[in-house]
């Protein structure tokens, strides 16, 4: 039986990255990163690769505007 991979609301992201609903709205909008699937409900959930993009994200905002950073992730 495979095991269910963790999935994280955007409020245990925020808590975890220390980036605000806007920022971490924004990158989805952007195509920075990406929801895994949604509740029923329709809330976005984001697989555990989220961290690592977003710490990524911070290292390129560095050097490189959003619209660079999203052209280097595609």
């Amino acid at each position: 039986m495979p095991v269910p991979k963790k999935l994280f609301k955007i409020g245990e992201v925020m808590r975890y990255s220390g980036l605000s609903r806007q920022t971490l709205h924004n990158y989805t909008m952007l195509g920075l990163i990406t929801e895994e699937e949604r509740t029923e409900s329709g809330h976005r959930l984001y697989g555990e690769d989220v961290f690592d993009k977003i710490e990524k994200i911070n290292d390129l905002k560095k050097t490189k505007t959003l619209k660079e950073i999203r052209e280097l992730l595609e």
